[in-house]
């Protein structure tokens, strides 16, 4: 039994240090073919957005600004997206292994019955 504590107190460990670095990751999105990028940190915190001129180049201002906000909200979600791909790839099979203790940590992906980041 107190192996199998120091081995979820580990894999804990683990998925805290693994948390803290991927909180620290800037990830990249984009649309438009790169017309609009968006930056978001691991914790999903949006911190950069850059917009080209070729997205507001045209004669309809109106038109011209609609186009410029369903590029922006689509490279963000497309950031929102890799960051969670990235949260799986670093923490799911940290909280699979804590899973398989009979455990989890609140919050994970991959525990049991419970909500992911």
């Amino acid at each position: 039994m107190a192996q199998l504590l120091a081995q979820a107190q580990q894999l804990q460990q683990q998925l805290a240090q693994a948390q803290e670095e991927l909180a620290r990751t800037r990830v990249d999105g984009s649309a438009g073919g790169g017309l609009v990028t968006a930056t978001v940190m691991g914790s999903g915190e949006l911190v950069d957005l850059t917009i080209s001129p070729q997205a507001i180049e045209g004669s309809d201002a109106a038109e011209a600004a609609e186009t410029v906000a369903d590029l922006v909200l689509a490279a963000v979600r497309d950031a929102t997206s890799n960051v969670a791909d990235l949260q799986q790839q670093a923490l799911g099979p940290l909280s699979q292994g804590l899973g398989a203790l009979g455990g989890g940590l609140p919050g994970t992906p991959g525990a049991p019955g419970l909500p992911g980041l």
